[in-house]
């Protein structure tokens, strides 16, 4: 999901997301109006896009009016996926932390304009007047400037805090509220506002204040509650064109932009609430007018050609607090999708037709949820059919053969026949940036490795001229590129990891002297 392949690095996601309370979950419905052949469709998808495992729900008109599980939890064993199997929801839980802060506007405790150091006086940015002038508006609109800088928290060591201090060191893109540009920290900080305006933890106000309300009994907000979980999906990622099981990756360290782990058994009582304007079962949870603030556009999406051809009756495409906004068919769609190492999600409703849906998958790196949602949606606000699938599987087929491009181009600038400038020895050493920590490089026998964190571990290959590609033993981390900047005197002064960024070399420590 991170520092890969070319092709793979823009698309981080960290980078890049049904139970009744108290009431039984309806049998799934498969075959009736109007979803009658849905199972074959999805069934026949499964195979065209190669997931192990898919888990839907819809509601209409405040009713669970379908939740059914296909196919397996795990390639190679036999238990099913259904309406109960926890899967990452990844960034769908950014409308959770919007919600939360909802509720604390709705108790006085906070407003969306609020200047974020109101409530979290020790956070500074690398521009002193966005320090000053960011809101809590701001940190749910993806507009704060920032770019994603995701690896200061994927993968590393960095707890919350740590990663909070680091963004100081994250330097702007685009200028303060110009430009929409998805960053995953400033939802960290929102869920650490909700932290201080309440005195509990972000977790805990979810599980108090939303889940235990709306009977989610079995969703969590960390990878550590699924220890002793029974009804639990593998994630899944194809590496080397083969779909692999990989393991579940612990993002805890930036939670309220995506960690919280959910089924569609619960996460269809989560689409009543918001299709029932904040109110769920007669008791209001969120006020009627928060919820429409956060499904009110807040910032403009620019729509690239390959969307419009995609979407061709789409018109506007914005982004709510924790929602993305954009016509559907004449009406107003609000949606999020969401992703993490080995899952996919998509979750999507039409307030003024009182309908939604809500898809998980086992397989990331894939517009699968998508096709499926779109399909279900299609089906209940009367819409032309059309297959989805097969148009966002050309899609993504069609993205995968550009990035194929842009690595093969990549791959012809090699200068082959070269060699490194300096023995392999004197590369190795720990090499220091403010944001994202050290990435140490070791003299290993015969060839350098590279480490950075606890998830970062490769091995150097010589590439051309002081450049190696390295291939990270996590297999489904990829590959990427360092290229050691040597000076006029034959020292290495510091290390750039393609796509990330320069690493200064560090002063060696000091050599003990003997009998000491």
């Amino acid at each position: 999901m991170l520092i890969v392949s070319h092709a793979r690095m823009k698309s981080l996601l960290i980078v890049v997301g049904v139970m009744a309370a108290a009431a039984p979950v309806p049998a799934a419905r498969a075959q009736d109006a109007p979803l009658r052949g849905f199972d074959a469709y999805v069934e026949q998808a499964l195979r065209d896009w190669r997931v192990p495992g898919v888990a839907i729900a819809v509601v209409r008109n405040d009713s669970v009016v379908f939740v059914k599980g296909y196919g397996v939890r795990e390639l190679g064993k036999p238990a099913r996926v259904d309406a109960h199997t926890l899967f990452a929801i990844g960034s769908t839980t950014k409308a959770f932390t919007a919600a939360a802060l909802a509720m604390l506007v709705d108790s006085g405790k906070l407003a969306w304009d609020d200047p974020v150091t109101k409530h979290l006086a020790w956070l500074e940015l690398a521009d002193p007047y966005v320090t000053r002038e960011l809101t809590v508006r701001d940190l749910l609109t993806h507009r704060s400037g920032l770019p994603r800088g995701d690896l200061v928290w994927y993968g590393s060591s960095f707890d919350r805090s740590e990663v909070l201090h680091r963004v100081r060191y994250l330097k702007p893109r685009w200028s303060f509220r110009s430009n929409y540009g998805y960053q995953n920290i400033m939802f960290l900080a929102a869920g650490e506002v909700v932290a201080a305006a309440s005195g509990v933890s972000w977790g805990d106000f979810l599980k108090a204040r939303i889940f235990t309300p709306l009977g989610m009994t079995g969703t969590n907000t960390s990878v550590t509650a699924l220890a002793g979980e029974g009804d639990v999906a593998m994630p899944h990622k194809k590496i080397d064109d083969t779909v692999r099981v990989i393991p579940w990756r612990n993002i805890d360290n930036v939670g309220p932009a995506g960690s919280i782990n959910s089924s569609v058994a619960d996460l269809s009582q989560w689409l009543r609430l918001q299709l029932g304007g904040g109110t769920f079962r007669g008791r209001r949870l969120v006020s009627d007018s928060t919820v429409e603030e956060m499904h009110t556009p807040q910032m403009v999406i620019r729509m690239n050609k390959d969307a419009r051809e995609i979407f061709p009756d789409t018109h506007f495409l914005a982004y709510g607090l924790g929602w993305l906004l954009r016509d559907y068919h004449g009406k107003m769609f609000v949606g999020h999708g969401g992703a993490i190492d080995g899952m996919r999600a998509e979750i999507g409703l039409v307030p003024e037709a009182r309908v939604g849906a809500v898809v998980l998958c086992n397989l990331d790196g894939t517009s699968f949820p998508a096709a499926i949602l779109y399909r279900a949606l299609d089906a209940y606000l009367g819409a032309p059919p059309r297959d989805w699938s097969a148009v966002l599987l050309a899609a993504e087929r069609k993205a995968e053969a550009h990035g194929d491009s842009v690595d093969k181009a990549f791959e012809a600038k090699r200068v082959r026949d070269t060699h490194p400038s300096l023995p392999l020895e004197r590369y190795a050493g720990n090499y220091v940036d403010s944001l994202y920590g050290t990435v140490e490089i070791a003299e290993q026998g015969d060839r350098l490795v590279a480490r950075m964190g606890p998830a970062f571990t490769g091995d150097l290959t010589h590439w051309h001229f002081d450049t190696f590609k390295v291939t990270w033993r996590d297999r489904g981390l990829g590959t990427s590129y360092l290229t050691f900047n040597v000076d006029a005197d034959g020292k290495v002064g510091s290390v750039e990891v393609r796509e990330v960024g320069e690493f200064k070399r560090s002063a060696p420590p000091p050599t003990r002297q003997a009998g000491r």
